[in-house]
């Protein structure tokens, strides 16, 4: 349980510094494109910003799940 924890907090705290670091990165990006979704479009933004976004929604996204798919302890092989 406590390796979970620790995994997810983590991940979650990388997805955090990496977003951070895109947001004080993406401050002087000139080329701004805004991106078509069902109902509206969303504001003008960098196109650095947006393939960043993704890249962190993945790492938060992969850690996650693989924080609670890890098997517990008791289920791991080799401990009897």
């Amino acid at each position: 349980m406590l390796l979970r924890l620790r995994l997810l907090v983590t991940c979650l705290g990388g997805g955090v510094l990496l977003l951070l670091l895109l947001c004080l990165g993406a401050q002087n990006l000139n080329t701004r494109v805004s991106l078509k979704l069902g109902v509206g479009r969303t504001p003008e933004l960098p196109s650095g910003f947006l393939v960043g976004v993704a890249l962190v929604i993945g790492v938060i996204s992969g850690g996650s799940a693989t924080a609670l798919l890890l098997p517990r302890g008791d289920q791991l092989p080799g401990r009897e």
